[in-house]
Formats: C-alpha cells, structure tokens, sequence
C-alpha cells in the first residue's frame, strides 16, 4: 500500500485497513459526487491488493458491458486460454466466481466494481446476477472483498445502501468521499508546488471548492485570479464547459436537477420545498422530494433546519461551490479570455457575492470554528434564523447560529475581506438589533454571543468592544476536520 501520493482522506484509509484486515467477507460501498477522487483513492492505496477491477462504461448496451468484463477477466486473472463471452451477467458472475477460487488459495482476495450504476443497463438483470454472486458465494467466504463503487451517489445509496431486495443489508462498510476542505485544499496545492497564501486560498475553494481533479489541473506560478481566467474562462479550461457533462453524467434525467439548481441559485438565501415546487413548476411533491435527495447525496445542496423549526420546515441551499460561480458569472458569457476574471473580480458584484460564498465556506467549515472557539466537545447543532414582517419579508436575518448544549448560542457573522475588518457605528448597531430581536422573538434564555469569523481579524474600536466576543479568522478554517 502507497500512501504517499494520498493527500488527507486519514478516516478513508483507516477504514480500507479495516476491511483488508477484517476476518469476515466485507461488501463496501464508496460514493461521492464526479471527480472528487474515489478511483484514484481505492487505486493509488490499495494497489497490489486489488485482484481483479472492472469499470462499467456509460450509456452502452449490456452486450458491450459483458465483452469488457470478459477481457478484463482473462488479463487480469492470467486466464491462459481466452475466456467466451458469457450472454448474461449470472454466467459472466459464474465465470468470475471459479477464477477467484483458483486465485484465493487462503489469502484475501478483493474485487473493485467501478462505476457500478452504469452496470445496470435496461434488461440485463445485473442486479440480480450480482445478488446471487454475492449472497451464494462471496458472503459465504471469510476472505473476500467486493468493493462497489459509484459517481451516482444517490443511485449507490437508494439500489445499494438502501437495497430492498437481495442485498438488503448487505452492505458492511460505507464510504461517502466528500470533498477536500480547506486544510485538505492547502495540502494538495503544496504537494502540487502550488504556493498561495490563505487569502488566495479561500478565494479559489469559493470559486471551485475542495474537488481533487479541478485542483489537479493547477499549474504552479499563478495567482487565483490567473488560475480562474485560465480554468473558468478560457474555452479550453476544464472548468469552461463542465457544468452540464457534471450532471449530465450523475443523473439521467439531469434538466430537473438543474431546474432545482438554478432556482436555489437564483436564491442565494435558499428556498423551502413548496416554494421549490412552484418555481420549478413541477406536479408531484413525490418529485422534488427524489430530486432534493439525489442532489443533496451528491453534494450538491444542504438542507438546513431553521432555528426552533422542524424537519419539515428545512430550507435548501445550493452550496457546491462551482455550480454557484458557474451560475453566477461563467454561464453568461459576457466575457472570456485572458483577464476576464481580474475584470470581474473589481466589480461590486463579486464583493457582494463573494460574501454570500464565505459565509457558505465557513458553514461548511463550522467543525473548525467551534475548534477555534474552544468548544469542539460540546454537542452543538447549525441553523439559521430570520425574522418575517406582516408582508412575509425578512427583516432581520441570522446566517449561523451554534446553539451548544451548555446553554450558549454563537450569532455568527461572517464578513470576507482583503484587511482587518473595522465595525462602524451602523453595523455595531445593527448587531445590536439583531441579538435583541433574536433573544425577544426566539424567548431563548440561553447565554448570546456575537461572533465574528472574517479574513484577517477584527481592528478593535469603540465600536467593538463590548460587542464581539469572539473573532475567528480564515487561519482558524485551515485547521484539520473533516465534513
């Protein structure tokens, strides 16, 4: 095993040792959204252990499926003789079964099913024949390892994870791959001899977030303004036309999972199911709720529980990062080429974008913050607040709220900046206001704290003092958690 091109993913690897260890066949599912590094993780760690490895291939018939696994078979097995195409999958199952035998020999033995959603083309009853496979013969071993692996998260979780039928329960480890954090982000761009300070750090992550393969593409020697011209808007760069292949590939039916991703796009605040219902103008609740689930699988949008509001009363958000500057700036296409980005970087609209992505950062990142905050061993839970006039319209709203178990709530605001960040009179008012209105409305009798997570701290003044509790700077959301 070969850890040295492996950057983070600590917990994954724990586990992979777990299941190569373990004295019972293990079935594992291992998920995550496209390109965020799932082969390159089971290859690059794994290695020599792997005996056999079969990749399903999109949008190809069951016959061309079948032809691949039976080459795969004969060369990676060292089948001497050349093996005849089986024309079903219980026979191709049969065939792979009486080739591992001759291989275990009392030692472990692992197979890597990559891809496996696309396995499962119509009629070909791949599902089944693998049941069979795994439920009469492999689970009946102590020695043997079947990795299932997906893009399709949602399909891994709802036909694998959440099996009904002959693999129900089956599965015994499950690895959801999320992607890099910021910590994780910094690390893989040193390992790459991409040298950017922190600041150019969370620029880029609200750009592109924490995916491995957009990373990869980084050339060391530029800035995060001539890294974004050069992936984002030059029609040669990964990022340019990648949106539509990123759904396209993980759902079949992609245009009203991008109706959902444009409408919570256009909402920055994010929008409860109903309200989704009637702006993408679907028929079925039954619709948006499968919807709302594949997207949120694959890391796509989050769904955050208001404060004192029940499950029912969720609000979406899309929080990957890329769709959101997609969205936002590349789908236009008012400009492209070199310096596009620098362009577009100095107008108002990206400083008060730019501020909507920070505060989605340091959301995903609140593990970090209640680090910095010493209170990494209290039971906390994440949520937001807003208060509604009589005309249905927010009047004062909360992006984060830490409500801790020892009877405190951090109000969280969230300011990104190129310096030190000053409060003025107006702001240290409107804080002000925000806490009495939350603590009147809410009745919390809980103990308050305004907190500030910002850039590069906090100048202190008049204004400040007595006001913040607690400042919490981009240094803080570099430290080592996982999502």
């Amino acid at each position: 095993m070969n850890e040295t091109n492996i950057v983070g993913r600590e917990r994954e690897i724990e586990l992979l040792d777990e299941i190569i260890q373990s004295s019972k066949s293990e079935l594992v599912a291992v998920y995550g959204r496209r390109r965020v590094g799932k082969t390159y993780l089971l290859r690059t760690y794994l290695q020599q252990k792997i005996n056999f490895q079969f990749s399903g291939l999109h949008h190809v018939d069951t016959e061309v499926q079948l032809q691949n696994f039976t080459k795969a078979l004969s060369i990676q097995l060292n089948n001497k003789i050349p093996l005849e195409v089986p024309d079903n999958w219980f026979t191709a199952f049969d065939l792979l079964q009486s080739l591992l035998t001759k291989k275990m020999r009392n030692k472990k033995v692992v197979v890597f099913l990559d891809e496996f959603p696309w396995l499962q083309t119509p009629k070909s009853n791949f599902i089944a024949a693998f049941e069979n496979f795994w439920n009469n013969w492999a689970s009946t071993k102590n020695n043997v390892v079947v990795i299932l692996c997906g893009s399709a998260a949602s399909w891994m979780i709802k036909n694998i994870v959440r099996n009904k039928g002959g693999l129900h329960n089956r599965i015994t480890r499950k690895i959801p791959l999320q992607p890099f954090t910021l910590y994780e982000t910094e690390m893989f761009l040193k390992k790459r001899n991409v040298h950017l300070n922190r600041f150019q750090i969370t620029q880029l992550y609200m750009a592109i977030g924490g995916i491995p393969l957009y990373l990869e593409n980084i050339k060391p020697g530029l800035s995060t303004a001539q890294i974004i011209d050069q992936e984002c808007f030059s029609k040669n760069g990964l990022l340019y036309n990648e949106f539509d292949d990123l759904y396209k590939a993980l759902f079949d039916d992609a245009e009203k999972h991008l109706k959902v991703v444009k409408a919570l796009a256009a909402k920055p605040n994010g929008m409860m199911r109903n309200e989704l219902i009637k702006a993408c103008k679907f028929q079925s609740g039954g619709t948006i709720t499968e919807l709302l689930d594949e997207l949120s699988a694959s890391n796509f949008i989050s769904a955050y529980i208001p404060f004192g509001k029940k499950s029912k009363d969720a609000i979406y958000k899309l929080t990957d990062a890329y769709s959101l500057f997609y969205l936002k700036f590349i789908e236009p296409k008012n400009t492209h080429g070199k310096g596009s980005w620098q362009k577009i970087s100095d107008s108002q609209t990206w400083k008060i974008w730019s501020g909507l992505a920070f505060e989605t950062l340091c959301i995903q990142h609140h593990e970090a913050i209640k680090v910095a905050l010493g209170i990494q061993g209290i039971y906390t839970e994440i949520s937001a607040w807003k208060d509604k006039n009589s005309k249905g319209k927010s009047t004062t709203q909360i992006d984060m709220l830490i409500d801790r178990r020892d009877g405190c709530i951090n109000i969280c605001e969230m300011k990104f900046y190129d310096n030190s960040f000053v409060i003025d009179k107006k702001y240290a008012e409107n804080l002000r206001n925000k806490k009495t209105t939350f603590k009147s409305i809410t009745k919390t009798r809980k103990q308050l704290f305004v907190t500030l997570v910002t850039t590069y701290g906090l100048k202190q003044n008049e204004h400040s003092i007595g006001l913040i509790e607690q400042a919490v700077t981009i240094n803080d959301l570099f430290l080592k958690i996982s999502f």
